[in-house]
């Protein structure tokens, strides 16, 4: 693939951010959701994978940057273990910014740093079970714990939104009696702690980087606050692109997303393409 064949950005200022990206990749930072960007959606969470080229694309880019990151919701060891990002070669530069940016994973040292959570967390464990069985959770409701947050997926019953509507009520009313807030998502509402988001954990990496130039991928509406953090750093003469990973099937899209992205892929295997598509781009520029 050359660099002409990667897809033209539909924004002036994506094809600002791609022109810069080309042009000073080692003063550039790519950042990355998880679950839908890097690995496909899977009905259980436990079961997800990063996309088999994933890893091999992202190490070829890596040397090239300033920095890259994942950001995700997830507990940043699962993101690391179920991305194989452990003692991938040409990933030694890799952080995993897991819980939002709560924690914090470098492959340079292997280890997750990461604060206590807040006790309303264990006050919402405890409570959970009961709450969905008087709220009448239907069959295929279940519970994901994450240790900083608790996650209800909807996705394995008979009618995925009409559970999630029935379930959101009493979920933010749950999540506010401990001090706690409602992410939603895809089939799934998170209750998390405030004060870490992925616009923060992204604006902070940055900044840490001292990168000139920033592109984020995601594909659900908890990357939203990373797509606010690009938009405002363009507002103060950074270039940034964004790119939005769809759904491979269907015509289904997240809104926020879909309509301000400058690149819009198709599912992790999309994304690859696009990631080696760049790499070879900038290895013909050398």
């Amino acid at each position: 693939m050359s660099p002409e064949s990667l897809p033209e950005p539909r924004t002036q200022e994506g094809r600002a951010g791609l022109a810069a990206l080309r042009a000073e990749p080692e003063r550039a930072v790519l950042a990355f959701d998880f679950d839908g960007t890097l690995a496909p959606i899977v009905a259980d969470p436990r079961t997800a994978r990063a996309h088999p080229d994933a890893v091999p694309a992202l190490a070829r880019l890596a040397p090239r940057l300033a920095g890259i990151a994942v950001i995700t919701g997830r507990p940043a060891a699962d993101a690391v273990r179920f991305g194989g990002f452990e003692g991938a070669a040409g990933l030694e530069g890799l952080t995993v910014l897991g819980a939002y940016g709560a924690e914090r994973w470098e492959a340079a040292d292997g280890s997750v740093h990461a604060p206590e959570p807040p006790p309303g967390v264990a006050a919402v464990r405890a409570e959970l079970s009961a709450l969905l069985r008087q709220a009448g959770a239907p069959d295929g409701t279940w519970t994901e714990d994450k240790g900083r947050a608790l996650a209800v997926h909807t996705r394995r019953t008979a009618s995925p939104d009409e559970a999630l509507d029935l379930l959101r009520a009493p979920l933010h009313a749950l999540a506010e009696r401990h001090g706690l807030m409602v992410e939603p998502g895809r089939m799934v509402l998170e209750l998390r702690p405030p004060g870490a988001d992925k616009g923060a954990a992204l604006a902070d990496y940055v900044r840490e980087k001292r990168a000139a130039v920033v592109a984020y991928a995601g594909d659900d509406l908890g990357d939203l606050p990373a797509y606010e953090t690009v938009t405002a750093l363009r507002g103060d003469g950074v270039p940034g692109l964004l790119l939005y990973s769809a759904p491979q099937a269907g015509n289904e899209t997240v809104p926020g997303l879909a309509e301000r992205a400058d690149v819009t892929v198709r599912g992790p295997a999309g994304l690859v393409r696009w990631l080696n598509g760049l790499a070879e781009g900038l290895t013909a520029s050398r």
